[in-house]
């Protein structure tokens, strides 16, 4: 229950506050200034009705001394009609509202619930930003590993400002993650964090959605609608997937990262924009200006600080900090007893190539915790097919032990011949002098190993 202090040097007023809020708030009465502060630092209030000429100290006195105070209620203060004036002065010192004498009971009913609805939007705003910051903070990523080390490093390096990044590594890595984390670990944080993903909107739609359009641009544009540069103004605009960028709108971004402005789809005049880019691929983009179909320039503008991020496979010493990451999170969520991983079943987990990285780890972890409900112990049994088999072969491939001395010396030679023969354009006299032998003998490896 929140705490409702009523400041008024008449009795009547008080009693008459305290009858109509008792049942929704614990009530603290003062009559005058002294009284109040002494309250006011003693409990934790939460709205203040204070009358503004009480003995003492004046109500302006008592917003001075509660705008000093870190943890500050909201105050509603009480004036008579001829005195507005004043009311607009406490208004400009902190006071939330004001009402007037004489009283109207329902509008002082409905000031005082308005500022108890304030003060629980400020709470849930205040978790909101508490968690968001806490989920996406670089300490929510896994891994002990010195490659996960590296990306630590990176991201405490370039959140605190405003220089493009791009963020590489095979898909389910955390390339979204790792530039949320960017995001509510830097400066930008209050701003919107707007994630585009380039793959799955259709070429001729992406222009639009990332620029927005004016009324008339195009048939059915009936209005102007914001694109996602300008909803993540003061924020952060996350490209993913931006290898899947069409040609034409690469020179239309690299515009945006150089000039800070765009053009709207069917403007005459571009607009200025304050955002942040971080982009990400699974792609080798330094191979695909090769090829010409992606802009060098821009490719150059996006790699400022490059973060890569290794798969699953190659950081195998992070498996068991996910795994009880994961199971932590579903088990919580399930509101299931946190389990357990037998040897067995992290020896597979260690084993297993992890195609889909840490997406297909924590798919894992799930379904096993929805089909095993009951399990205190996840064992082998209960880990899906394929990855077994994946770990058989493993084994049937250690069990068939090492190759021979003789296999291996004619494996080396089968190599060697066949090098030797491309170099040669297929002239068997030049392939036998790369390999300080003679044709004959050339020759005669030729058949037994079986080269055509």
């Amino acid at each position: 229950m929140r705490t409702l202090l009523i400041v008024d040097d008449e009795r009547s007023v008080r009693e008459s506050f305290r009858m109509l809020f008792k049942n929704h708030f614990h009530i603290l009465l003062a009559e005058n200034g002294e009284e109040a502060l002494k309250s006011i630092h003693r409990e934790n209030i939460d709205i203040i009705l204070l009358d503004l000429l009480i003995p003492d100290l004046s109500g302006m006195e008592i917003l001075k001394e509660i705008k000093k105070m870190e943890y500050q209620p909201l105050v509603i203060v009480i004036t008579a009609v001829r005195s507005i004036k004043t009311a607009v002065e406490a208004m400009k010192l902190g006071a939330y509202d004001y009402i007037t004498k004489p009283f109207d009971i329902d509008e002082v009913r409905i000031v005082v619930e308005k500022a108890d609805t304030t003060l629980k939007l400020h709470e849930e705003l205040h978790f909101l930003r508490k968690e968001v910051t806490g989920k996406y903070s670089f300490h929510s990523l896994i891994g002990k590993s010195t490659p996960m080390e590296d990306v630590f490093s990176t991201i405490m390096k370039v959140a605190d400002n405003s220089t493009t990044v791009l963020i590489t590594g095979e898909s389910g890595t955390g390339k979204e993650l790792v530039a949320r984390a960017i995001h509510f670990q830097g400066e930008r944080k209050k701003g919107p964090f707007i994630p585009v993903h380039c793959a799955s909107i259709p070429e001729n739609l992406l222009e639009s959605e990332l620029f927005g359009y004016e009324k008339g641009a195009f048939t059915g544009a009936n209005r102007n609608k914001p694109g996602r540069f300008s909803l993540a103004e003061g924020g952060t605009l996350f490209l993913d997937e931006i290898g899947e960028m069409p040609f034409s709108l690469q020179s239309k971004l690299l515009r945006v990262l150089e000039e800070k402005e765009f053009m709207p789809v069917g403007a005459t005049r571009s607009k200025k924009v304050n955002v942040r880019i971080i982009a990400a691929t699974l792609r080798n983009l330094e191979t695909m200006v090769e090829e010409g179909s992606f802009r060098e320039d821009l490719y150059y503008r996006l790699n400022v600080v490059p973060i890569h991020l290794p798969p699953l496979r190659e950081r195998r010493e992070d498996i068991p900090l996910l795994t009880t990451h994961f199971l932590q999170k579903y088990c919580r969520e399930m509101h299931y007893p946190m389990k357990k991983v037998s040897p067995q079943a992290m020896e597979i987990f260690l084993n297993y190539t992890w195609p889909g990285n840490v997406r297909e780890l924590e798919n894992t972890i799930e379904r096993i915790i929805v089909l095993y409900p009951g399990a205190k112990e996840i064992i082998p049994t209960h880990i899906p097919k394929n990855m077994l088999l994946n770990n058989e072969k493993k084994d049937k491939k250690k069990d068939e032990g090492l190759p021979t001395l003789k296999e291996a010396i004619s494996n080396l030679e089968r190599e060697m011949i066949i090098e030797a023969l491309k170099r040669s354009g297929g002239v068997q006299a030049r392939a036998a002098k790369l390999l300080g032998t003679t044709r004959r003998i050339l020759r005669y490896k030729i058949e037994k190993l079986g080269i055509n």
